[in-house]
């Protein structure tokens, strides 16, 4: 008899197919940074296990995976109920990761809008369409945010304390509670994944990868105090398929790779990419001020100042978490830090070259082959969770 409290070492990661292996699967957010990953995901699996599955997916702009026979599209945006609906009429899962991602306390309404609205739509398309399998992606730093250096898990209380000043963790919250909420009242099967900061190829529209590029740009010139947690795209799609198989309704998985501290990952930045790393060390106080002289002064010369204030906040604190559930019960794997950070710079380094060619940019900037991926924030994706986080630990 299973434990009743799905205690972690009862759990273990289920071998051979199962109700991934057959059906079809709708993923919302499939044109994001995670999103376009997770489809890929699928589409192999399905191709390896014989074509006994197939992918849909709901999306407003172009498709990336026009003219496949694997992939079928539904026209719509999340926030309509009636196109929800279609799209989830006849699945055998959902995998909802739509959203939108900003640091802009200006853009608070469309975010609790997008992830409130939109979940909702699409919880109560799933129960008026034979309850379906929802696995939602939302964000470790929901609940992996502190002040000083303290490893969180599933168990941990959600961080308003912390993350209250910030729409987009408030929204995610409330976007937790809403689905979660319709699990406990309807049982309608919920899983929730949050995922930290997602690295590696793919992110067309600088989603999650853009402190990256500022730093090779040599616009990061100042070393925080604080922490993250990173997490290889790659991994996260294939922790996220999983998901639908082997996550329990009702509880939530920290999907994360590395633990440490902004110096440690400004230096795996510099190993892989030969450009120095910043070496000024300032408290928050004086970053902020700073910052704010320069921005004034990037503005006289018709300028804009690459790091908004929030940027600055979110790096002087600790993003810290244990990742044994997801690796205990959905199978996740991270690979090493160093692999991602390399396979990240040398996708932003081929972009900006693609950019300077306008044909060759033709031919790859929308291809499915250059992966233009979620977990981001992408036109329709979800997911960075995080920030600059740290590592003195590794669960890994």
């Amino acid at each position: 008899m299973d434990c009743p409290c799905f205690c972690e070492a009862t759990r273990q990661v289920p071998t051979g197919p199962r109700l991934i292996s057959m059906g079809k699967f709708l993923v919302t957010g499939a044109s994001g940074f995670l999103g376009t990953h997770l489809v890929e995901v699928l589409r192999k699996k399905f191709e390896h296990q014989g074509n006994s599955g197939s992918v849909r997916i709901l999306i407003r702009g172009k498709n990336p995976w026009e003219g496949d026979p694997t992939v079928e599209a539904v026209y719509g945006d999340v926030l309509d109920r009636a196109a929800v609906e279609r799209a989830i009429r006849g699945v055998s899962g959902v995998f909802h990761l739509a959203g939108f991602v900003t640091r802009n306390p200006a853009q608070a309404e469309r975010l609790f809008q997008t992830h409130i609205e939109g979940t909702r739509n699409v919880c109560e398309s799933a129960l008026a369409c034979g309850s379906p399998k929802i696995v939602l992606a939302s964000s470790s730093g929901t609940i992996a945010a502190s002040r000083e250096p303290k490893i969180h898990d599933e168990n941990s209380p959600y961080a308003i304390d912390i993350v209250a000043r910030w729409p987009y963790y408030l929204s995610k919250i409330s976007q937790e509670k809403l689905a979660l909420g319709y699990h406990a009242g309807s049982d309608l099967p919920v899983v929730v994944v949050n995922p930290s900061l997602l690295l590696g190829p793919g992110d067309q529209h600088s989603s999650s990868t853009g402190d990256i590029d500022l730093f090779l740009k040599g616009k990061l010139t100042n070393v925080s105090s604080g922490g993250l947690n990173f997490l290889d795209v790659r991994d996260a799609a294939e922790t996220l398929a999983r998901a639908m198989d082997s996550g329990i309704p009702g509880h939530r998985y920290l999907l994360g790779g590395h633990n440490m501290t902004v110096k440690e990952f400004f230096l795996l930045i510099q190993a892989a990419s030969g450009v120095r790393a910043p070496r000024l060390s300032l408290p928050e106080r004086w970053s902020r001020h700073g910052a704010l002289v320069l921005r004034l002064l990037y503005r006289l010369f018709g300028r804009c100042f690459p790091l908004d204030d929030v940027t600055i906040q979110m790096a002087y604190l600790f993003w810290y978490f244990d990742n044994s559930r997801a690796k205990t019960q959905l199978g996740l794997t991270p690979r090493p830090p160093h692999v991602t950070i390399q396979d990240t710079v040398e996708y932003l380094r081929h972009k900006k070259t693609c950019r300077a060619c306008p044909r060759e940019q033709d031919e790859t900037g929308s291809s499915r082959g250059s992966f233009p991926l979620v977990h981001g924030r992408s036109g329709g994706d979800l997911n960075r969770a995080g920030v600059i986080p740290s590592s003195n630990r590794q669960w890994s």
